[in-house]
């Protein structure tokens, strides 16, 4: 049984991993760090923005 994101829910999700996707790769960690968090909010979009949120790099260049 699968969790089943649908509507206007998904959407805004979508708008917050594009978000948070984009912060990660502005970030100043390492490649690595960026491609692993990319990653995991590509595949788990859900949990992997609420982990982003708390624990997820918090540089960006200017």
């Amino acid at each position: 049984m699968g969790m089943e994101v649908t509507g206007l829910f998904g959407l805004i999700l979508l708008g917050l991993v594009i978000w948070a996707i984009i912060h990660v790769v502005q970030s100043r960690s390492s490649t690595g760090a960026k491609v692993l968090w990319v990653l995991l909010l590509l595949f788990l979009p859900l949990i992997g923005f609420i982990v982003w949120l708390i624990a997820g790099p918090r540089a960006v260049r200017a």
